[in-house]
């Protein structure tokens, strides 16, 4: 049986810092990214009356919502973030998107100017 998954990805700019890096280092001290973000949705089957797994609009509109949440703010000020690794913003966004997303099996988060990026597969 084949498996279905659709992608979209948003893009966000923020600063953060590490308050639990000892004093001196480089990751204490408040700097900013820009990000990606990619949210993807899996499905056997696909719905009905679009002959789709989801409408990719909609999951645009919700990941970019999600997106703007964080955009050039400080990441340190959202609950779960208060220690901002890539994988923390892969949780962020995977408990902000799944409620309405049943289908989310993977995040990605990445700082593309720097090469990193964190994959949370659910």
């Amino acid at each position: 049986m084949p498996v279905f998954e659709i992608t979209k990805q948003a893009t966000f700019d923020a600063a953060h810092h590490f308050p639990n890096e000892p004093e001196g280092s480089i990751y204490r001290r408040v700097h900013g990214h820009s990000f990606t973000v990619e949210a993807t949705i899996r499905s056997e089957t696909l719905d009905a009356e679009h002959n789709w797994v989801a409408d990719l609009g909609a999951l645009d509109r919700a990941l970019k919502s999600a997106a703007e949440q964080l955009d050039h703010g400080m990441l340190n000020e959202h609950e779960g973030l208060e220690l901002p690794s890539l994988e923390n913003l892969c949780l962020w966004f995977a408990k902000t998107l799944k409620p309405d997303w049943p289908g989310l099996c993977r995040v990605q988060v990445a700082r593309p100017t720097i090469n990193e990026r964190c994959v949370l597969s659910l």
